[in-house]
């Protein structure tokens, strides 16, 4: 696959402007990138910008800290899937992950899955806070929840996307889920290592500036 489809064209800080939602939308467009991923408040906007393209609509749910209610971060991927969210990246629970509480992590991704209604579910395990066990038991309970996807980060956190953390989220997971690296992603040859990795998607603000490197 060419690498500009395997590109999540994303802005996701909290200042960003309809204007700059519109321009990344366009250069989604021009670049015909994998998805646009945005805040749930620009879904719809989102949406009507990409109707009629292969581009489609990302967006994060319980995103950066993913330490709300369950019912919360069901509520929201159910409201941006019926505004035209194509894709939900979710983030997990990671106190609970940490505190054992292995059940309630599933459930809440299960719960996501569920309100997405059949739509990608991408889940961000935000591997920067945790050990390698911990990373293998949130994509295993990822898996086991009916994720599409296991994420790195969210890129708001202590750390991004490492190719070794993508190395290891790879050979968890094998052939039952895919895997997105996001997070500090900033030039052609560092998304090529991911992909190397065993990355399927990439979730890059730095998307332009990636496929000048190309």
């Amino acid at each position: 696959m060419e690498l500009n489809r395997m590109i999540d064209h994303t802005l996701l800080k909290a200042n960003a402007t309809r204007a700059q939602i519109e321009k990344l939308c366009d250069e989604a467009l021009e670049y015909n990138f994998a998805s646009v991923c945005v805040n749930t408040c620009w879904v719809p906007l989102a949406h009507e910008k990409l109707a009629g393209s292969d581009v489609k609509t990302c967006c994060v749910v319980g995103f950066p800290l993913g330490a709300m209610m369950t019912e919360a971060k069901a509520a929201e991927t159910r409201l941006a899937v019926e505004a035209g969210a194509d894709e939900v990246d979710m983030v997990i629970n990671v106190g609970w992950l940490l505190d054992g509480e292995y059940d309630a992590v599933r459930d809440d991704i299960a719960a996501v899955v569920k309100a997405a209604d059949g739509k990608c579910v991408k889940v961000i395990i935000e591997a920067c806070l945790l050990t390698d066990e911990q990373k293998v038991k949130a994509c295993e309970l990822s898996v086991d929840a009916g994720a599409t996807f296991v994420k790195t980060s969210t890129g708001f956190s202590t750390g991004g996307a490492t190719v070794a953390d993508v190395a290891l989220m790879r050979k968890t997971v094998g052939d039952r889920c895919l895997v997105k690296a996001a997070g500090g992603i900033h030039t052609a040859d560092e998304a090529r290592a991911m992909v190397e990795a065993g990355a399927d998607r990439l979730g890059c603000s730095a998307g332009i500036q990636i496929m000048a490197g190309c």
